[in-house]
């Protein structure tokens, strides 16, 4: 027996809505589900499905280092075009509580490109533009 794929990501975020609001509003993901009594959502850009907990504020949170933290380096997402990633490269940088940490340049010598950014919870996102 083998695994097909993943059914699905889960992330703990430090703002439900602002994170939520970054894969529907700036990347056209849907939102698939919302359980207030978790809190959670879950979102899809119609391959990948995400479910984004909110984190406990109750307690201290500590933000995300990938340098140090054991688990999740960064997620990647792919367009299909190199203007879409241009396009979403420059809706990034304006959006609200994101940083770019850097604009498209190329993967490995190219021809692929990808660009990184933090979403407003700190969850590092890169994009990839896989040239053909």
């Amino acid at each position: 027996m083998t695994t097909c794929g993943i059914n699905h990501l889960g992330l703990t975020v430090q703002d439900l809505g602002k994170t939520t609001e970054f894969f529907t509003g700036l990347l056209g993901w849907s939102l698939l589900a919302t359980d207030d009594s978790y809190p959670r959502t879950t979102v899809s850009d119609g391959i990948c499905r995400l479910t984004l907990w909110q984190a406990d504020r109750s307690q201290p949170t500590i933000g995300f280092d990938r340098k140090t933290n054991i688990g999740l380096h960064h997620v990647a997402f792919e367009v299909a075009t190199r203007d879409e990633l241009f396009e979403l490269a420059e809706k990034a940088s304006k959006w609200p509580g994101v940083t770019l940490e850097f604009a498209p340049e190329p993967l490995a010598g190219g021809p692929r490109m990808h660009m990184m950014c933090y979403e407003p919870g700190g969850i590092r996102v890169e994009i990839i533009w896989p040239a053909g």
